[in-house]
């Protein structure tokens, strides 16, 4: 007899879904199994202005399939040239749920983000007065700085600050990688969450490296050392609310990806349920997965919690395709490195 779980349908807090050809190839991925998304603004150009997120989503729902049921949670692109009051008006609509911190060249479309954050001070002070979230990519960009520590000079060097120097801004700490960052959410007040993604509970940075390069797996921030990757799998199967689920799902082609200087991001969207499910089994922890993916994020955000439901069950190896088709050339699934047991019926 197979084993089953029901979970209010989830939600993903922190998702890529590009545009055009991309955006009609990976949303049905995230649609199927996800009630709703934060959708991430870095397009190029980026989406800075509540008319270009209001174009934007629709965009999405235009290429959502027929019969899917999908809400896109748009964003912001905080820039030095940000207007607070379009900001505000954004929000009192409706139409924008966050506004997205990049430090100028972290990652992926980053060119237009922040260098000085003393320029972006009236932008988070008006944030704070109408309770909008700031979701921060949290690295220094610093050429001083060892990749792998920048996740944690980030916190001490700018996110405390900023927080220590915005009283009321609600933060959202995006994608953590480290132990340092599960501390420092953890002893945080109601103020500040965390999403974590599915690809750091199940990688460390030996899967990049070893044995060769594994340009799939590269991701920023970059996965970190294993005694992180435990820390994380620990934070996201115990339950506390700090803590939710955003897989930054981040669809690239292949042939952009296996560039001599290929892209950062893995693609998860298709096999995420399966996933988070076997690493909650292995964990003990399949009675907190509801709290990690359906729960906790809308806690966070303000939002209710979805009526609809979905059913996984355990059962035979789960097929799914390793490779999604778009008009740009193919995109790379994410590989757990393991079979997978878990499906959504």
């Amino acid at each position: 007899m197979s084993e089953t779980l029901t979970l209010r349908r989830p939600d993903d807090w922190h998702l890529h879904l590009r545009d055009g050809a991309m955006l009609r190839a990976v949303l049905p991925e995230t649609a199927r199994h996800f009630a709703r998304a934060i959708v991430m603004p870095n397009l190029v150009p980026p989406v800075v202005t509540g008319a270009q997120a209001a174009a934007y989503r629709d965009r999405i729902l235009a290429a959502l399939p027929e019969g899917m049921a999908f809400e896109p949670l748009m964003t912001l692109y905080l820039t030095e040239d940000t207007d607070p009051a379009d900001v505000a008006a954004a929000h009192a609509s409706g139409l924008v749920k966050a506004v997205k911190l990049y430090p100028a060249g972290a990652t992926t479309n980053s060119a237009s983000g922040v260098k000085t954050f003393e320029n972006v001070r009236g932008v988070l002070e008006k944030m704070a007065e109408i309770g909008l979230p700031l979701c921060v990519h949290g690295e220094v960009v610093d050429s001083d700085v060892d990749i792998f520590d920048r996740e944690a000079v980030f916190i001490d060097r700018v996110l405390d600050p900023v927080r220590r120097a915005t009283p009321g801004l609600r933060v959202v700490m995006e994608h953590i990688t480290t132990s340092d960052a599960v501390d420092y959410a953890s002893a945080q007040g109601d103020d500040l969450g965390a999403t974590i993604t599915t690809h750091h509970l199940v990688i460390n940075r030996n899967h990049i490296l070893a044995g060769g390069i594994k340009p799939h797996y590269y991701c920023l921030p970059v996965a970190k050392r294993e005694t992180h990757r435990l820390a994380l799998r620990k934070a996201a199967t115990s339950g506390s609310k700090r803590f939710f689920l955003g897989t930054d799902s981040a669809p690239h082609t292949d042939a952009n990806k296996l560039l001599p200087c290929g892209c950062a991001g893995c693609f998860t969207a298709t096999n995420t349920l399966s996933i988070l499910a076997q690493v909650f089994e292995e964990d003990s922890a399949l009675d907190r997965l509801e709290a990690f993916t359906s729960l906790n994020g809308p806690a966070f955000y303000g939002l209710p919690v979805n009526d609809e439901t979905i059913t996984l069950s355990k059962g035979a190896a789960v097929t799914y395709p390793s490779q999604i088709e778009t008009e740009d050339g193919p995109v790379t699934v994410f590989d757990p490195l393991t079979e997978l047991h878990w499906k959504v019926d």
